[in-house]
Protein backbone atom coordinates (compact mmCIF):
# COMPACT_ATOMS: atom_id res chain seq x y z
CA UNK A 1 0.00 0.00 0.00
CA UNK A 2 1.17 3.16 -0.51
CA UNK A 3 1.83 5.33 2.38
CA UNK A 4 3.54 9.06 0.95
CA UNK A 5 3.32 11.05 -2.62
CA UNK A 6 4.95 14.06 -3.26
CA UNK A 7 4.51 16.60 -6.12
CA UNK A 8 8.10 16.93 -6.19
CA UNK A 9 7.85 13.13 -8.07
CA UNK A 10 5.09 14.90 -10.78
CA UNK A 11 6.34 14.48 -13.81
CA UNK A 12 6.80 18.63 -14.82
CA UNK A 13 8.75 17.85 -17.94
CA UNK A 14 5.28 16.00 -19.33
CA UNK A 15 3.27 18.46 -17.81
CA UNK A 16 5.11 21.52 -19.77
CA UNK A 17 4.42 19.53 -23.23
CA UNK A 18 1.31 19.29 -22.34
CA UNK A 19 0.79 22.80 -21.10
CA UNK A 20 2.56 24.33 -24.71
CA UNK A 21 -0.16 21.93 -26.67
CA UNK A 22 -3.41 23.69 -24.70
CA UNK A 23 -1.59 27.16 -25.11
CA UNK A 24 -1.59 26.58 -28.98
CA UNK A 25 -5.36 25.02 -28.76
CA UNK A 26 -6.62 28.25 -27.06
CA UNK A 27 -4.57 30.61 -29.32
CA UNK A 28 -6.00 28.79 -32.29
CA UNK A 29 -9.47 28.39 -31.96
CA UNK A 30 -9.69 32.00 -31.29
CA UNK A 31 -7.69 32.88 -34.53
CA UNK A 32 -9.50 30.42 -36.45
CA UNK A 33 -13.01 31.51 -35.03
CA UNK A 34 -12.43 35.10 -35.20
CA UNK A 35 -13.68 36.23 -38.50
CA UNK A 36 -16.15 33.42 -39.00
CA UNK A 37 -20.09 32.38 -37.96
CA UNK A 38 -18.20 30.68 -34.61
CA UNK A 39 -17.35 33.93 -33.13
CA UNK A 40 -19.90 34.77 -30.68
CA UNK A 41 -19.58 31.56 -29.47
CA UNK A 42 -16.51 32.48 -27.50
CA UNK A 43 -15.04 29.02 -27.92
CA UNK A 44 -11.59 29.85 -26.81
CA UNK A 45 -13.14 30.83 -22.95
CA UNK A 46 -15.16 27.53 -22.73
CA UNK A 47 -11.13 25.92 -23.94
CA UNK A 48 -9.67 27.41 -21.30
CA UNK A 49 -12.41 26.46 -18.44
CA UNK A 50 -11.98 22.73 -19.91
CA UNK A 51 -8.32 23.29 -19.73
CA UNK A 52 -8.66 24.26 -15.92
CA UNK A 53 -10.89 21.55 -15.36
CA UNK A 54 -9.00 19.13 -16.83
CA UNK A 55 -6.05 19.99 -14.53
CA UNK A 56 -7.97 19.70 -11.33
CA UNK A 57 -8.81 16.41 -12.70
CA UNK A 58 -5.26 15.25 -13.53
CA UNK A 59 -4.20 15.88 -10.31
CA UNK A 60 -6.53 14.66 -8.09
CA UNK A 61 -6.07 11.28 -10.39
CA UNK A 62 -2.71 11.59 -9.81
CA UNK A 63 -3.01 10.55 -5.89
CA UNK A 64 -5.94 7.97 -6.13
CA UNK A 65 -4.20 4.67 -6.15
CA UNK A 66 -4.54 2.96 -9.35
CA UNK A 67 -4.53 -0.07 -7.91
CA UNK A 68 -8.13 1.14 -6.54
CA UNK A 69 -9.24 1.43 -9.97
CA UNK A 70 -7.74 -1.49 -10.73
CA UNK A 71 -9.62 -3.50 -7.93
CA UNK A 72 -13.16 -1.92 -8.76
CA UNK A 73 -12.69 -1.54 -12.87
CA UNK A 74 -15.44 -3.96 -13.14
CA UNK A 75 -18.03 -2.14 -11.43
CA UNK A 76 -16.69 0.93 -13.57
CA UNK A 77 -17.30 -1.19 -16.23
CA UNK A 78 -20.52 -2.16 -15.91
CA UNK A 79 -20.93 1.35 -14.81
CA UNK A 80 -20.41 2.46 -18.76
CA UNK A 81 -22.30 -0.19 -20.51
CA UNK A 82 -25.22 0.55 -18.83
CA UNK A 83 -24.78 4.85 -19.32
CA UNK A 84 -24.31 3.65 -23.16
CA UNK A 85 -28.09 1.72 -22.87
CA UNK A 86 -28.72 5.12 -21.41
CA UNK A 87 -27.53 7.20 -24.23
CA UNK A 88 -29.81 5.39 -26.88
CA UNK A 89 -32.66 5.38 -25.00
CA UNK A 90 -32.67 9.06 -23.90
CA UNK A 91 -29.94 10.94 -25.19
CA UNK A 92 -29.92 14.58 -26.98
CA UNK A 93 -29.97 13.60 -31.14
CA UNK A 94 -28.06 16.25 -32.75
CA UNK A 95 -27.32 16.25 -36.17
CA UNK A 96 -28.64 12.58 -36.48
CA UNK A 97 -27.01 11.22 -33.77
CA UNK A 98 -27.31 10.34 -30.17
CA UNK A 99 -24.22 10.96 -28.39
CA UNK A 100 -25.18 13.33 -24.83
CA UNK A 101 -27.02 12.93 -21.86
CA UNK A 102 -28.28 16.34 -21.02
CA UNK A 103 -27.38 16.97 -17.58
CA UNK A 104 -29.05 19.88 -15.40
CA UNK A 105 -27.80 23.30 -15.84
CA UNK A 106 -27.81 22.30 -19.90
CA UNK A 107 -24.26 20.52 -19.79
CA UNK A 108 -23.96 17.29 -21.84
CA UNK A 109 -22.32 14.35 -20.57
CA UNK A 110 -20.83 12.18 -23.51
CA UNK A 111 -20.15 8.70 -21.85
CA UNK A 112 -18.07 6.95 -25.19
CA UNK A 113 -15.50 9.38 -24.10
CA UNK A 114 -14.68 7.98 -20.69
CA UNK A 115 -15.39 4.10 -22.16
CA UNK A 116 -11.36 4.79 -23.07
CA UNK A 117 -10.18 5.40 -19.78
CA UNK A 118 -12.07 2.57 -18.62
CA UNK A 119 -11.13 -0.18 -20.97
CA UNK A 120 -7.53 1.46 -20.79
CA UNK A 121 -7.58 -0.16 -16.88
CA UNK A 122 -9.88 -3.28 -17.56
CA UNK A 123 -7.14 -4.09 -20.05
CA UNK A 124 -4.15 -3.31 -17.95
CA UNK A 125 -6.00 -5.80 -14.87
CA UNK A 126 -7.55 -8.70 -17.13
CA UNK A 127 -3.83 -9.43 -19.18
CA UNK A 128 -2.19 -8.90 -16.12
CA UNK A 129 -3.83 -11.14 -13.88
CA UNK A 130 -3.19 -14.17 -17.12
CA UNK A 131 -0.13 -14.42 -14.34
CA UNK A 132 2.42 -13.96 -17.05
CA UNK A 133 1.60 -16.71 -19.46
CA UNK A 134 0.82 -16.79 -22.78
CA UNK A 135 -3.03 -16.08 -23.57
CA UNK A 136 -5.31 -18.78 -25.12
CA UNK A 137 -8.19 -18.51 -27.40
CA UNK A 138 -10.55 -18.30 -24.53
CA UNK A 139 -8.22 -15.51 -23.13
CA UNK A 140 -8.39 -13.61 -26.13
CA UNK A 141 -11.84 -13.80 -26.76
CA UNK A 142 -12.80 -12.48 -23.61
CA UNK A 143 -10.32 -9.63 -24.37
CA UNK A 144 -12.12 -9.18 -27.70
CA UNK A 145 -15.55 -9.03 -26.00
CA UNK A 146 -14.73 -6.36 -22.90
CA UNK A 147 -13.98 -4.16 -25.96
CA UNK A 148 -16.57 -5.56 -28.49
CA UNK A 149 -19.74 -4.58 -26.23
CA UNK A 150 -19.34 -0.99 -25.64
CA UNK A 151 -17.85 -0.21 -29.45
CA UNK A 152 -21.23 -1.84 -31.06
CA UNK A 153 -23.12 0.19 -28.24
CA UNK A 154 -20.79 3.25 -29.54
CA UNK A 155 -21.38 2.74 -32.86
CA UNK A 156 -24.80 2.28 -32.91
CA UNK A 157 -25.02 6.15 -31.53
CA UNK A 158 -23.45 6.19 -34.41
CA UNK A 159 -20.32 7.41 -33.50
CA UNK A 160 -18.11 5.88 -35.90
CA UNK A 161 -14.66 7.50 -34.72
CA UNK A 162 -15.00 7.21 -30.71
CA UNK A 163 -15.77 3.57 -31.54
CA UNK A 164 -12.29 3.19 -33.30
CA UNK A 165 -10.37 4.64 -30.54
CA UNK A 166 -11.35 1.30 -28.67
CA UNK A 167 -9.47 -0.42 -30.82
CA UNK A 168 -5.64 0.85 -30.00
CA UNK A 169 -6.26 -0.56 -26.47
CA UNK A 170 -7.28 -4.19 -26.92
CA UNK A 171 -4.10 -4.19 -29.87
CA UNK A 172 -1.56 -3.41 -26.52
CA UNK A 173 -3.13 -5.44 -24.70
CA UNK A 174 -2.82 -8.23 -26.45
CA UNK A 175 0.68 -7.28 -27.62
CA UNK A 176 1.94 -6.62 -24.47
CA UNK A 177 0.36 -9.76 -22.82
CA UNK A 178 2.39 -12.30 -24.92
CA UNK A 179 -0.07 -13.42 -27.38
CA UNK A 180 2.02 -15.73 -29.68
CA UNK A 181 2.98 -14.39 -33.48
CA UNK A 182 0.29 -17.66 -35.05
CA UNK A 183 -2.55 -16.51 -33.10
CA UNK A 184 -1.55 -12.62 -34.22
CA UNK A 185 -1.62 -13.50 -37.62
CA UNK A 186 -4.44 -15.36 -37.65
CA UNK A 187 -6.83 -13.36 -35.66
CA UNK A 188 -5.55 -10.13 -38.23
CA UNK A 189 -7.16 -12.20 -41.17
CA UNK A 190 -10.52 -13.21 -39.20
CA UNK A 191 -10.67 -8.91 -38.09
CA UNK A 192 -9.95 -8.50 -42.20
CA UNK A 193 -12.35 -11.10 -43.02
CA UNK A 194 -15.05 -9.79 -40.06
CA UNK A 195 -14.92 -6.11 -41.28
CA UNK A 196 -15.04 -7.06 -44.91
CA UNK A 197 -18.48 -9.00 -43.74
CA UNK A 198 -19.61 -5.98 -41.54
CA UNK A 199 -18.79 -3.68 -44.86
CA UNK A 200 -20.70 -5.76 -46.94
CA UNK A 201 -23.87 -6.37 -44.75
CA UNK A 202 -25.02 -2.71 -44.35
CA UNK A 203 -26.14 -3.35 -40.71
CA UNK A 204 -23.64 -1.87 -38.76
CA UNK A 205 -22.50 1.34 -41.07
CA UNK A 206 -24.89 3.27 -42.53
CA UNK A 207 -24.59 4.62 -46.10
CA UNK A 208 -22.87 8.27 -45.09
CA UNK A 209 -20.74 6.09 -43.02
CA UNK A 210 -19.23 4.06 -45.62
CA UNK A 211 -18.84 7.33 -48.13
CA UNK A 212 -16.97 9.17 -45.27
CA UNK A 213 -14.54 5.91 -45.11
CA UNK A 214 -13.79 5.88 -48.56
CA UNK A 215 -14.24 9.81 -49.99
CA UNK A 216 -10.61 10.00 -49.06
CA UNK A 217 -9.31 8.04 -52.18
CA UNK A 218 -11.17 10.07 -54.52
CA UNK A 219 -11.72 13.36 -52.86
CA UNK A 220 -12.99 14.98 -56.41
CA UNK A 221 -15.52 12.59 -57.17
CA UNK A 222 -17.86 14.14 -54.96
CA UNK A 223 -16.34 17.91 -54.06
CA UNK A 224 -19.60 19.14 -53.10
CA UNK A 225 -20.25 16.31 -51.30
CA UNK A 226 -18.44 13.67 -49.57
CA UNK A 227 -14.86 15.01 -50.81
CA UNK A 228 -15.95 18.73 -50.11
CA UNK A 229 -14.18 18.32 -46.20
CA UNK A 230 -10.90 16.63 -47.55
CA UNK A 231 -10.48 18.86 -50.47
CA UNK A 232 -10.78 21.87 -48.22
CA UNK A 233 -8.45 21.03 -45.53
CA UNK A 234 -5.80 19.88 -48.35
CA UNK A 235 -6.24 23.41 -49.60
CA UNK A 236 -5.30 24.66 -46.16
CA UNK A 237 -2.75 22.99 -45.44
CA UNK A 238 -1.03 23.76 -48.97
CA UNK A 239 -1.74 27.67 -48.39
CA UNK A 240 -0.01 27.92 -45.55
CA UNK A 241 3.40 27.18 -47.64
CA UNK A 242 6.58 26.98 -45.15
CA UNK A 243 6.03 29.75 -42.68
CA UNK A 244 1.84 30.71 -43.23
CA UNK A 245 -0.06 33.22 -43.78
CA UNK A 246 0.11 34.13 -40.56
CA UNK A 247 -2.66 34.36 -37.23
CA UNK A 248 -6.51 35.66 -38.58
CA UNK A 249 -4.95 35.33 -41.90
CA UNK A 250 -5.76 32.28 -43.21
CA UNK A 251 -8.03 32.41 -46.54
CA UNK A 252 -9.68 28.95 -46.05
CA UNK A 253 -10.42 29.24 -42.00
CA UNK A 254 -11.60 33.03 -42.55
CA UNK A 255 -13.44 32.41 -45.70
CA UNK A 256 -15.49 29.61 -43.94
CA UNK A 257 -14.19 26.75 -46.46
CA UNK A 258 -12.67 24.95 -43.94
CA UNK A 259 -15.51 22.91 -41.74
CA UNK A 260 -15.77 23.01 -38.14
CA UNK A 261 -11.70 24.38 -38.04
CA UNK A 262 -11.57 24.55 -34.08
CA UNK A 263 -12.22 20.65 -33.82
CA UNK A 264 -11.57 18.25 -36.20
CA UNK A 265 -9.74 20.27 -38.35
CA UNK A 266 -8.43 22.70 -36.02
CA UNK A 267 -4.78 20.97 -37.39
CA UNK A 268 -5.89 22.27 -40.95
CA UNK A 269 -6.28 25.35 -39.50
CA UNK A 270 -3.10 25.67 -37.89
CA UNK A 271 -0.84 24.67 -40.37
CA UNK A 272 -3.08 27.29 -43.22
CA UNK A 273 -1.89 30.25 -40.61
CA UNK A 274 1.88 29.21 -39.29
CA UNK A 275 3.00 26.81 -42.37
CA UNK A 276 5.12 23.91 -42.49
CA UNK A 277 7.34 25.01 -39.78
CA UNK A 278 4.45 25.58 -37.35
CA UNK A 279 3.05 22.14 -38.17
CA UNK A 280 6.49 20.05 -37.78
CA UNK A 281 6.65 22.28 -33.96
CA UNK A 282 3.03 20.83 -33.27
CA UNK A 283 4.15 16.77 -33.93
CA UNK A 284 7.49 17.66 -32.28
CA UNK A 285 5.60 18.43 -29.11
CA UNK A 286 3.51 15.83 -29.82
CA UNK A 287 6.32 13.34 -30.51
CA UNK A 288 8.34 14.45 -26.69
CA UNK A 289 4.65 13.58 -24.63
CA UNK A 290 4.77 10.37 -26.73
CA UNK A 291 8.54 9.50 -25.51
CA UNK A 292 7.75 10.55 -22.20
CA UNK A 293 5.08 8.41 -22.04
CA UNK A 294 7.08 5.59 -22.74
CA UNK A 295 9.67 6.42 -20.49
CA UNK A 296 7.23 6.23 -17.73
CA UNK A 297 5.64 3.27 -18.86
CA UNK A 298 9.19 1.58 -19.04
CA UNK A 299 10.43 2.39 -15.25
CA UNK A 300 7.06 2.15 -13.53
CA UNK A 301 7.20 0.12 -10.47
CA UNK A 302 4.84 -2.97 -11.72
CA UNK A 303 3.36 -4.41 -14.52
CA UNK A 304 -0.09 -2.86 -14.28
CA UNK A 305 1.38 0.56 -14.30
CA UNK A 306 3.10 -0.29 -17.73
CA UNK A 307 -0.13 -1.65 -19.02
CA UNK A 308 -2.17 1.59 -17.48
CA UNK A 309 0.76 3.62 -19.51
CA UNK A 310 1.12 2.15 -22.71
CA UNK A 311 -2.61 2.13 -22.91
CA UNK A 312 -3.02 5.61 -22.78
CA UNK A 313 -0.09 6.16 -25.22
CA UNK A 314 -1.36 3.45 -27.81
CA UNK A 315 -5.06 5.78 -27.65
CA UNK A 316 -3.41 9.41 -27.89
CA UNK A 317 -1.17 7.56 -31.01
CA UNK A 318 -3.57 6.69 -32.88
CA UNK A 319 -5.89 9.73 -32.10
CA UNK A 320 -3.34 12.17 -33.78
CA UNK A 321 -2.09 9.59 -36.57
CA UNK A 322 -5.61 9.57 -37.41
CA UNK A 323 -6.88 13.12 -37.41
CA UNK A 324 -3.99 14.38 -38.93
CA UNK A 325 -4.04 11.89 -41.69
CA UNK A 326 -7.62 12.92 -42.36
CA UNK A 327 -6.34 16.35 -42.35
CA UNK A 328 -3.41 15.80 -45.17
CA UNK A 329 -6.43 13.19 -46.64
CA UNK A 330 -4.53 10.22 -46.37
CA UNK A 331 -7.31 9.06 -43.76
CA UNK A 332 -11.25 8.83 -44.18
CA UNK A 333 -12.98 11.75 -42.14
CA UNK A 334 -14.07 9.47 -38.84
CA UNK A 335 -14.03 12.82 -36.94
CA UNK A 336 -11.62 11.54 -34.20
CA UNK A 337 -10.55 14.95 -32.44
CA UNK A 338 -6.80 16.06 -32.31
CA UNK A 339 -5.73 15.57 -28.29
CA UNK A 340 -5.11 18.86 -26.43
CA UNK A 341 -5.90 20.72 -29.92
CA UNK A 342 -9.44 20.44 -30.81
CA UNK A 343 -12.00 22.02 -29.10
CA UNK A 344 -14.19 19.99 -26.88
CA UNK A 345 -14.83 19.11 -22.98
CA UNK A 346 -15.22 15.21 -22.87
CA UNK A 347 -12.17 15.47 -25.04
CA UNK A 348 -10.00 17.26 -22.79
CA UNK A 349 -11.27 16.01 -19.90
CA UNK A 350 -10.16 12.62 -21.22
CA UNK A 351 -6.85 13.30 -21.87
CA UNK A 352 -6.15 15.22 -18.61
CA UNK A 353 -7.37 12.13 -16.96
CA UNK A 354 -5.57 9.40 -19.01
CA UNK A 355 -2.46 11.72 -18.49
CA UNK A 356 -3.27 11.96 -14.40
CA UNK A 357 -3.35 8.25 -14.61
CA UNK A 358 -0.07 8.24 -15.98
CA UNK A 359 1.34 10.70 -13.07
CA UNK A 360 -0.40 8.00 -10.91
CA UNK A 361 1.69 5.45 -12.14
CA UNK A 362 5.00 7.87 -11.95
CA UNK A 363 4.46 8.97 -8.87
CA UNK A 364 4.37 5.39 -6.98
CA UNK A 365 8.01 4.68 -8.18
CA UNK A 366 9.06 6.96 -5.32
CA UNK A 367 6.39 5.88 -2.38
CA UNK A 368 8.22 4.95 1.17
Amino acid sequence: MRRFLSLRDFDWTLLGFVMMLSIISVLEIYSATLHTKFLGFHMHRMQILWILGGLVAMFVMSIIDYHKLLSAIYWIYGFCLVSLVAVLAVGTRVNGGKRWIKLPGGAHFQPSEWVKLVLIVLVARYFTNLSSREPTWKDIFKAIAFVAVPMLLVLKQPDLGTALTYTPVLLVGLFLGGIDWRKGGILVLVMVLAVGGVWKSGKVLKAYQKARLTSFMNPDADPRGTGYQILQSKIAVGDGGVFGRGANQGTQTQGDFLPIPYTDFIFAAFSEEHGFVGAILVLLIYFLILMRLIQNAQTAADLPGSFLVMGVAAVLIFQIAVNVGMVLGLMPVTGIPLPLMSYGGSSVLFTFLALGMVMNVRMSRFVN
